[in-house]
């Protein structure tokens, strides 16, 4: 843990107002729709970070046309009419969880052999109800680490359509994946929702990214999607601010008592992590929306208490809120998150350890954790490589003195600009 960041303790409460960058999730679907449509694309507000490179990079690599200006926000997309024009490529996903399943999706389509591959952590991530189905549509798809985890290798002569069957329970961007590529099938795609899914809202969130670029999702009940060959036409689309990074300077108001306003998300957002807000509202904080124009979320921090809450549709934001709830009165209990265990961490396991580590009293759970009031203190925590993991427990520091953030370089995966921003706000 030789190098760290310290964090230092904010002496009041801190007041202020923000707007995140752009939604990373928003981004990659944006990327791939646009990649995939007929004529060309301009997304705005779009994140500059490491996932968003690497899904820009894939889409490169299988012959999609991206120019990037990253200090804008603006990424301009030559699509391909639904086709993968490179017969052979190798991608390589880093640490980006989207970019490998989408694009194992993508290249599908395509009439040749990719292989598609990443980090030591990617290759413990199953990607194995994706290939599944892939290969119930004639798709050659095979994952070379043992658990149906990648590297993954395509051999695809294209994809005619018909009917196909996803299971959800590790992961809903299975479905986002199958979803994207069915408009440019020949007969379109019906797509049944199989077992468990988690994190519904993303799958909500694709959709909706979908219909901008032209394409319909019509339900077949609460179990499926019917997705006609429609292809996508290209547009201009605006990007959202990041509600997963949100959640960082909402936390930091309810810790530290004071009021963060985060500008550019409202009720109408697509993103399911503003319910983060709704959370902090049953903890004892309060919430005020505002939809006129782009629209806001405003947070005031004050007497925190413990909750018991179901966080599977808000998995992201675990880590946050468990960080919130170490200054709560009173136990919280968050349940339904057991997937998160094959996120870029154990953000379960090694949550609770790294909670602890702070001198926090918590208890391991199968889907999730429970947390109690302690006294806490200083600790250089651990980060495993993992943003979620630096930005959330970073928040304590705001309150404890000695606070130490292992590798804090890792939060480039989705928010470059994290500790400069989290400086500028405490500093009000």
């Amino acid at each position: 843990m030789s190098d760290a960041i310290d964090i230092s303790v904010c002496p009041h409460p801190i007041r202020g107002a923000i707007r995140p960058p752009g939604s990373k999730s928003i981004t990659n679907r944006a990327l791939v729709c646009a990649g995939l449509a007929r004529g060309s694309s301009l997304l705005t507000g779009a994140l500059d970070s490491q996932d968003t490179r690497v899904m820009a990079a894939g889409l490169a690599a299988v012959g999609v046309g991206v120019e990037v200006d990253w200090p804008r926000g603006e990424v301009r997309v030559s699509g391909t009419a639904g086709v993968v024009p490179v017969a052979d490529a190798t991608i390589d996903c880093a640490a980006s969880g989207t970019t490998i399943r989408f694009l194992s999706a993508v290249c599908a389509l395509g009439r040749g052999t990719y292989r598609l591959d990443g980090t030591a952590r990617m290759r413990k991530r199953p990607i194995g109800d994706l290939l599944e189905s892939l290969r119930s549509l004639g798709v050659e798809a095979v994952a070379e680490s043992p658990g149906d985890c990648p590297p993954v290798v395509i051999r695809s002569r294209g994809v005619d359509g018909g009917v196909a069957s996803v299971r959800g329970e590790t992961s809903s961007q299975f479905a986002s994946g199958l979803a994207m590529i069915a408009p440019c099938t020949a007969r379109g795609l019906d797509i049944a929702f199989a077992g468990e899914f988690v994190s519904l809202p993303y799958l909500d969130m694709t959709r909706r990214v979908m219909e901008s670029f032209g394409a319909s999702c019509a339900s077949l009940g609460e179990n499926g999607w019917r997705v006609p060959p429609t292809g996508y036409v290209g547009c201009t689309y605006a990007i959202e601010p990041d509600a997963s990074a949100a959640s960082y300077f909402l936390g930091a108001a309810a810790i530290t008592g004071g009021t963060v306003r985060i500008e550019g998300l409202s009720r109408r957002s697509m993103q399911g992590d503003v319910a983060f807000a709704d959370a902090l509202e049953r903890m004892g904080c309060r919430v005020e929306w505002t939809e006129a124009g782009a629209g806001s979320v405003s947070v005031t921090g004050r007497g925190l208490r413990g909750i018991e809450i179901d966080m599977n549709a808000i998995s992201d934001t675990v880590p946050t809120l468990a960080v919130v709830a170490l200054f709560a009165d009173g136990p919280t209990t968050i349940t339904n998150v057991a997937h998160i265990r094959d996120k870029e961490t154990d953000r379960i396991g090694d949550l609770v350890r790294e909670l602890r580590r702070l001198g926090g009293t918590v208890t391991e759970r199968r889907d999730g954790l429970t947390i109690l009031p302690a006294d806490l203190h200083g600790a250089t925590v651990a980060t495993y490589d993992d943003h979620r993991m630096a930005m959330s427990l970073a928040l304590a520091g705001l309150k404890v003195p000695g606070v130490r953030v292992a590798d804090p370089g890792c939060v480039g995966k989705t928010f470059p600009g994290y500790w400069q921003r989290l400086a500028e706000i405490c500093a009000g």
